[in-house]
């Protein structure tokens, strides 16, 4: 009966040195109010100094997202009231911003981006109600951010997820943001309404606030289409307002009205001139953009020829594609190194708990490993072995396969002399298969691979058993 209709709108902080405005420290987790001075903490008669280099990140986000970028923009004051903004006002775009009519594609839909606009970051408050205090942590006051808004094009929760977790990953990818979401740095606000289904007017919409993860998106989108679609039903009527998401109750809850443009008085920043964007500044920065993560994942299909499952994957992060490139330089089996890739390496950092930067496993070791499986130096059983070696004690392979005397056994001769022992030793067993038992090959498997610790080349020794086995008829 309903249909949700959903834009959201992302604030991402550009990776800059310094702030937006001033000459102060973006670093993370100094001190409270240790990276402020007069300019960010908006003090009388400062001013104002654009950093080219949140805007040269600016241009790069535009690019990436497939918008125009407009070669005028222009700053704004958003004048409103709250104790983590010191100057009373931010420094914003409204009327005039640095991009527009951009678009991103997720699975089979294309999702339209309206704008994007640069601004300065409002402060962090602290709440303690035992003490019943608040406290004020200017620290990010100013640090330069773009804000992304979506088109009113986003049909479920399941589509929200996956256009931020699209933006989330070209951020990335181009290094304009490091969009940890726990540090704040890639924050989601949710516009939604219903309407009734085959209509175009909109329904009354509520925002909610301040998400920081992706599941939580989901989470507080479906419990609004929920709680929206049963005012409905019941006859009331939706109250455009702000809401805030509470991930122990999982519900959202009303935090004040919705304000609208006109609220915030918005008006020309005096201390700014007009921002201007040329041919050659956008042409500079063209060519900073590393290959986005869609060309990468179609060129890892038709050169490795891999499966599309196994490019997403290896896509899904500029990091992890590039250990797998590094990994399969000189490997004739690519789908081999995606296979390890994907479960034994993605398995082993799942379970530390670290990311593929920190892998304990270097993709030239990786690499050499992989070789000495193609080369039939060592099986599978033995790989996976010196595999949990390297990750424990940080050896080559190499060093691995002597220390523990893991080099395959390929030796025909003595591999057919120790399946002939087997077989004889076991006649019963030799009989039940001639008789149909075709499972007890699995049988004379085991038994070949325990006589040799493990180490026989299972392709020579399935042939020798087939052969033998054969024979004996």
């Amino acid at each position: 009966m309903f249909e949700p209709v959903i834009g959201l709108e992302v604030h991402a902080q550009l990776k800059t040195k310094t702030k937006i405005f001033c000459g102060c420290s973006t670093k993370f987790g100094e001190p409270p109010n240790a990276n402020t001075c007069p300019v960010c903490t908006g003090m009388p008669g400062v001013l104002p100094v654009l950093n080219k280099k949140a805007v040269d990140l600016a241009i790069k986000t535009a690019l990436a997202t497939n918008s125009k970028i407009a070669r005028q923009s222009r700053f704004d004051r958003k004048n409103y009231f709250y104790p983590d903004l010191p100057k009373g006002y931010q420094i914003s775009q409204y009327a005039y911003p640095i991009a527009e009519h951009g678009f991103l594609d997720i699975e089979n839909k294309r999702i339209g981006i309206t704008r994007i606009h640069m601004e300065e970051d409002a402060g962090k408050l602290t709440h303690d109600p035992a003490r019943g205090k608040s406290l004020v942590d200017l620290n990010r006051t100013g640090i330069p951010l773009v804000e992304i808004v979506s088109e009113p094009d986003i049909r479920s929760a399941k589509e929200a997820g996956q256009y931020l977790k699209k933006l989330h990953q070209i951020l990335k990818y181009t290094d304009v943001c490091d969009a940890n979401m726990e540090k704040g740095q890639f924050r989601c606000d949710a516009n939604i309404s219903l309407r009734i289904k085959g209509t175009e007017k909109f329904g009354i919409r509520a925002e909610i606030k301040n998400l920081n993860s992706f599941k939580n998106v989901e989470k507080a989108i479906n419990y609004e289409i929920e709680r929206q679609a049963y005012i409905l039903e019941e006859g009331g009527e939706v109250i455009q307002e702000t809401r805030l998401w509470d991930p122990v109750k999982n519900k959202t809850n009303s935090m004040r009205g919705k304000e609208n443009a006109h609220d915030y008085r918005y008006f020309p920043d005096p201390d700014l001139v007009p921002l201007i964007v040329d041919d050659q500044w956008i042409d500079e920065i063209k060519k900073t953009l590393p290959e986005l993560p869609d060309a990468k994942q179609t060129r890892f299909v038709t050169d490795y020829n891999i499966p599309e499952y196994d490019a997403r994957v290896l896509t899904s992060s500029k990091k992890l594609a590039d250990f797998f490139e590094e990994t399969t330089k000189d490997l004739k089996d690519k789908k081999q190194a995606s296979n390890w890739i994907m479960t034994t390496v993605l398995g082993m950092l799942n379970t530390k708990g670290v990311d593929i930067e920190s892998s304990p496993v270097s993709a030239p070791s990786l690499a050499e490993l992989l070789k000495l499986l193609e080369n039939s130096t060592i099986n599978i059983k033995g790989a996976k072995t010196i595999f949990e070696e390297m990750v424990e004690t940080g050896k080559s392979p190499e060093e691995i396969v002597k220390d523990k005397n893991l080099e395959q056994v390929s030796d025909q001769s003595e591999l057919e002399n120790i399946v002939i022992e087997i077989i004889n030793k076991n006649p019963k067993e030799v009989e039940a298969y001639k008789n149909g038992k075709t499972k007890l090959f699995s049988f004379f498997m085991g038994q070949v691979m325990r006589e040799t610790k493990g180490k026989a080349d299972p392709k020579i020794i399935t042939e020798i058993i087939k052969t033998k086995l054969q024979d004996d008829n």
